[in-house]
C-alpha cells in the first residue's frame, strides 16, 4: 500500500512540474456526458481535456457567451460551470465548484488519469454480478428514481435510469439499504453501501 501511495504522489507531482498556464493542471482524457443550458435543452459532450477548474470540451452546439451551464461527466456526475470562449471544436467552461468539491473531482481525474499505468483496474473491492431488475432509488431529497439495477455486489451496485443522475456524494436509499454516489455512468450511476447507522 506504501508503495502504490508513492507511486501516485509521484505522478502527481511529475504533474504539478507540468502545469501549462493554467492554475490547474489539465488531463487529457476523454469523457462522454451532456449539458444544459439556457435553452434547457440536453446537448452531447465529449472532453478533450479537464482539470478541477474547466474544460476544453467537444460539442456540436455552443452555448452563448457567458451562459451558466450544468454539465454532467461521465465519472465525475453534474458540475456547474460557464461558457469561456468557442473553439473550433466546441467550447472552454470554467467550473463553479466549493473547494470540497473541487479537492474530489482532483482526486476522481488523478484515478481516471493514472490507473492503468499503476496496474489497477478497478477499484471494486468484491465481484460484480450482472443485475436486471427493477429498483426504486430515493434521493435525498425524498424524490424516487425508477431505475434498472445493472450489477450488484456485496459493496455496492449500479443502475440506470432516465433523467439527470444524482451527483457524486448524495447520499441514496434502495429498499433499507444506503449507499453513497461514487461514480456516474452513461445513464446512470454507482453506488456504495454505507454501514448501517453511518
Amino acid at each position: 500500500m506504501q508503495a502504490l501511495s508513492k507511486k501516485v504522489s509521484s505522478i502527481r507531482i511529475r504533474s504539478d512540474l507540468q502545469k501549462d498556464r493554467r492554475r490547474n493542471a489539465r488531463v487529457s482524457i476523454a469523457l462522454s456526458g451532456r449539458f444544459l443550458s439556457g435553452d434547457n435543452e440536453d446537448h452531447s459532450l465529449l472532453t478533450r481535456n479537464i482539470s478541477c477548474g474547466g474544460a476544453d470540451l467537444i460539442a456540436n452546439v455552443r452555448p452563448t457567451a457567458g451562459a451558466p451551464l450544468i454539465c454532467y461527466f461521465e465519472d465525475l456526475g453534474r458540475l456547474e460551470a460557464e461558457f469561456v470562449r468557442a473553439t473550433e471544436e466546441g467550447f472552454a467552461v470554467r467550473f463553479n465548484l466549493t473547494s470540497r468539491k473541487r479537492d474530489k473531482v482532483a482526486d476522481r481525474l488523478t484515478w481516471l488519469a493514472n490507473y492503468k499505468q499503476l496496474g489497477l483496474e478497478d477499484e471494486r473491492v468484491a465481484p460484480r454480478y450482472a443485475g436486471g431488475g427493477p429498483a426504486m432509488v430515493t434521493r435525498a431529497n425524498g424524490r424516487v428514481l425508477q431505475c434498472r439495477t445493472v450489477d450488484i455486489s456485496l459493496t455496492g451496485a449500479a443502475f440506470e435510469g432516465d433523467g439527470p443522475a444524482p451527483p457524486i456524494g448524495e447520499i441514496v436509499s434502495v429498499g433499507n439499504l444506503q449507499g453513497e454516489v461514487v461514480r456516474t455512468l452513461r445513464n446512470g450511476f454507482a453506488i456504495r453501501y454505507l454501514p448501517k447507522g453511518a
